[in-house]
């Protein structure tokens, strides 16, 4: 019985449980005596985490808590959110996927789904949801996790990790929740040699039975959970956006690479455009990595340009994608779908331009916005950043790669190169740059600034789909700050307030719902949907019934 209680990290309490909880559920005896509140209990912990290594370590402390009692996990989390948030994702979950296998412990209520077993797909997601109502899927095939490339089966730590993100940023309850992961193999010759690897020991199966496993998931999510939300996250180049384009005008779906990626970039460009006082129709985008985030900032920023009121023709005459060819003309070899409407024109250019690199392109086009998801680290130089900037009163330069290895310029260096004058946001935290008696906070444009509240959004409103509206209406809900005139403001607010502006996003969107009919017709008050659909980490004062003699 103990057991049973005590191991259920939805129902554990650990040593909070009263006196007469413990007579109840058969577990006096099985704890310390002394009984602790819930604040003595995160103080407790947030202690020993900080006693710990910063890293792994304190990973490695933080997911036992996870794994005994998800209560107290997101009331320690919440509470100190700007802490956590780097170690239950972005950097430090990197190193957890590669070690993944290594130090595998528990599977943490997620769903391993394999395409030997494509038959099964159905069962395997009801034991993992183990009877619980599950509103709200992460699933990933890891072909192309953060900036680390196929880690297999070890992508699961990334479905978890966002779903972590989901909970503590905007009070998703998380016993509706399922992390999931699609083993459809690997290609990364270490893990298929690693004799502790826990996935498919096969290459990655690709065509149409790859497209059959990704729909018998989909179809099987929908049938045990009508209502899910299903996010996609970490699909390879060749699939993330043919597969949200193929199900999202059938049922709320969301890419975060595609798509998170876009809004939060669009969200700092807004804010941007603010402190400088320009309109975002005069703007020249240059994105340089023309990959799914890429292509996926392009199309957002294209989106948010038609809805100014420029054509879709005219909209996108706004941007220049560069990639490891050069700037993509209409003529560069191994064009994919989502690159080829934003392709330019030889003709457009003095004869014989073929801008094969970052800083030729920059010399000719002369962009206002740069924003860098190549990967490449130190890209963006003095030589190209101060030649962007002569063109350029207050140029806005994003590089958001990450981790922080492959960052394509540092903010210190960005604000001298440009005496000041960038509008600088990066892809993962970092510290304010003081220059010339100025205090610059550097934004970071982190998906965790947005897609919380769009997916707290979508279970509140519960409409049938997530369309593009809903999406701008996310990223304008992160421009109304009253602190943008004061020099060195960021142009994305810090993750420190990230529970106060989440929920201003979540109800941007159900109100964006309700204004296009396609909310659930019991929803009509933004504000009150989400507060209602909001979970809180506190602990029950009873377990509905629950007793020693019925709780097994």
């Amino acid at each position: 019985m103990a057991e049973n209680i005590l191991g259920n990290p939805f129902l554990n309490k650990g040593t909070a449980f009263t006196l007469e909880e413990r007579e109840a559920l058969g577990i006096a005896g099985a704890l310390p005596p002394r009984v602790q509140s819930i604040d003595e209990q995160a103080e407790q912990n947030f202690q020993q985490v900080k006693l710990r290594k910063h890293g792994p370590q304190q990973r490695k402390f933080v997911m036992e808590i996870f794994n005994t009692n998800r209560t107290l996990f997101y009331y320690m989390v919440q509470k100190h959110i700007d802490y956590f948030m780097p170690i239950i994702y972005d950097p430090i979950i990197a190193p957890a996927v590669e070690d993944y296998s290594h130090i595998f412990m528990q599977p943490q209520q997620a769903c391993f789904l394999s395409i030997d077993d494509m038959d099964r797909t159905e069962e395997y997601l009801r034991n993992a949801a183990d009877g619980r109502d599950i509103k709200l899927i992460v699933v990933t095939d890891a072909q192309a996790i953060l900036g680390i490339g196929d880690w297999g089966v070890n992508g699961v730590n990334i479905s978890v990790g966002k779903l972590m993100v989901y909970t503590a940023a905007a009070g998703v309850d998380p016993r509706q929740v399922l992390p999931v992961v699609l083993d459809v193999g690997t290609d990364n010759e270490k893990l298929l040699n690693d004799p502790l690897y826990l996935g498919n020991k096969h290459h990655r199966i690709t065509g149409k039975r790859y497209d059959r496993m990704v729909d018998r998931f989909v179809r099987s999510a929908r049938m045990l959970f009508p209502d899910v939300y299903i996010h996609f996250e970490d699909f390879g180049r060749d699939n993330a956006t043919r597969i949200l384009n193929f199900y999202k005008q059938r049922i709320p779906v969301f890419n975060d690479d595609v798509q998170g990626t876009g809004i939060v970039c669009l969200a700092g460009v807004l804010r941007a455009l603010k402190i400088s006082g320009q309109k975002i129709t005069d703007q020249k985008f240059l994105t340089f990595g023309a990959g799914t985030a890429g292509m996926g900032i392009a199309n957002k920023l294209c989106d948010e340009l038609v809805m100014q009121g420029l054509s879709l023709e005219e909209a996108r005459k706004h941007f220049y994608m560069v990639d490891k060819q050069g700037l993509l003309f209409d003529d560069t070899p191994g064009l994919t779908p989502e690159q080829k409407p934003f392709v330019r024109h030889h003709d457009e250019f003095p004869a014989g331009a073929e801008m094969p690199d970052l800083l030729s392109a920059v010399k000719a086009i002369h962009p206002t916005i740069m924003i860098g998801t190549s990967t490449v680290p130190g890209a963006f130089t003095e030589d190209i950043v101060k030649e962007m900037a002569a063109h350029a009163e207050r140029p806005v330069i994003f590089p958001i790669s990450n981790p922080t290895k492959l960052m394509e310029a540092h903010p210190d260096d960005l604000i001298k190169w440009t005496d000041g004058r960038a509008l600088v946001a990066t892809g993962v935290p970092m510290p304010p740059v003081e220059y010339k008696g100025v205090s610059y906070k550097i934004g970071q444009a982190n998906n965790a600034l947005i897609y919380p509240g769009v997916g707290l959004g979508v279970l509140a409103a519960k409409p049938w789909r997530l369309n593009k509206a809903m999406l701008s209406a996310a990223a304008h809900s992160l421009g109304h700050d009253k602190a943008l005139s004061k020099p060195g403001t960021a142009v994305l607010p810090p993750v420190k307030e990230i529970r106060q502006f989440t929920v201003k996003v979540a109800e941007a969107v159900v109100q964006s719902a309700i204004d296009q009919g396609i909310a659930d017709p019991s929803v009509t008050n933004a504000e009150k949907a989400v507060m209602d659909t909001q979970w809180r980490p506190k602990y029950e004062r009873e377990y509905s019934g629950i007793t020693h003699n019925n709780a097994n």
